[in-house]
């Protein structure tokens, strides 16, 4: 059984309620290590009104203790949540662990705690100085992104024929599709052949060199379908049922054109899996959820659950 380090995210969000709460059904899939401290830990338990379960490990000196403050955004939160998500990264680097699950942050704690990073990936590509691939999704469809959070703005001025062709490149060695990959073009009607806009020229050229890189460099991941990647798909058709029949995992350009048809179809069950780097990290697909934050309320764990599962099967 697989060893993982789990962050508990912002104590201020629904997070702590998670692993609380899941704590015996994720540990018939991974043995959990929590990084929060005890004292933490009983203050959120307390606030919750729930029991901590038996054999829930945790971790001292995380961080200087605070207040929880349910549905705050704060300085000290985001300290501790960056503190746990620095230590479960360490774990893994020293193979103390197998893998690494981070529950939400709050992107403005960590930003009033001086954090800065926008996020866990930004934060994963620094710590090992490798080109870290996010991808979201579940077994029914999976989307990476290439770019990410940046404006709507400097998407188009990003897409470059070398970026590009090394994202390609690192996708498929890593993702390891069992099937042709979608990528989307990123103009109306993929360009309409340049009237349009020019950009899925230049994600053409990539495509074609990953392709002849892949092929040459890494042979065996190459399955018997006819082709690595699609020529660019025009974007308000890639996601309807009968092209998602096809493909299982997609390349979206920016941020909401891969992740507005996601979470319409599968927002529940989505995980965040980092790929391209030396440690396996999932994620849940979900925010600290303020709103809901120590209300006793039912929250939905199915995406904590499938970011567990798939370290598991991993």
């Amino acid at each position: 059984m697989k060893k993982v380090a789990i962050s508990v995210g912002d104590l201020n969000g629904i997070g702590i309620q998670l692993a609380l709460e899941n704590h015996e059904s994720i540990s018939k899939e991974v043995e959990p290590l929590y990084c929060i401290d005890r004292s933490m830990l009983e203050q959120a338990a307390k606030k919750l009104n729930l029991s901590i379960p038996l054999r829930f490990q945790t971790i001292e000196e995380i961080a200087e203790n605070f207040e929880i403050q349910a549905s705050e955004v704060t300085k000290e939160s985001g300290i501790y949540a960056y503190a746990s998500f620095v230590k479960a990264v360490g774990l893994a680097k020293e193979k103390r662990v197998d893998a690494v699950c981070t529950l939400p942050i709050h992107k403005k704690a960590w930003e009033l705690a001086g954090i800065n990073y926008k996020g866990h990936t930004d934060a994963l590509r620094d710590f090992f100085k490798a080109e870290a691939i996010m991808m979201l999704g579940c077994s029914k469809m999976y989307v990476a992104l290439f770019t990410e959070h940046i404006p709507l703005k400097e998407v188009a001025s990003s897409i470059n024929e070398k970026d590009l062709t090394r994202f390609l490149v690192d996708f498929y060695k890593t993702a390891k599709p069992n099937s042709t990959v979608g990528v989307l073009g990123l103009n109306p009607h993929a360009g309409d052949d340049g009237v349009l806009g020019h950009e899925e020229s230049i994600i053409q050229k990539a495509i074609d060199n990953a392709t002849q890189i892949i092929k040459k460099e890494t042979p065996s991941l190459i399955t018997p379908h006819s082709s690595l990647f699609t020529t660019p798909l025009v974007p308000d058709v890639a996601f309807t049922p009968r092209v998602r029949a096809t493909y299982s995992h997609y390349i979206a350009m920016y941020h909401d054109q891969g992740l507005t048809p996601l979470k319409a179809l599968y927002f529940d069950e989505g995980i965040n899996v980092s790929l391209n780097l030396p440690i396996l990290r999932t994620s849940v697909d979900h925010g600290t959820a303020f709103d809901i934050a120590y209300k006793n309320t039912k929250l939905n764990n199915l995406s904590y659950i499938n970011a567990i599962k798939y370290i598991a099967d991993a």
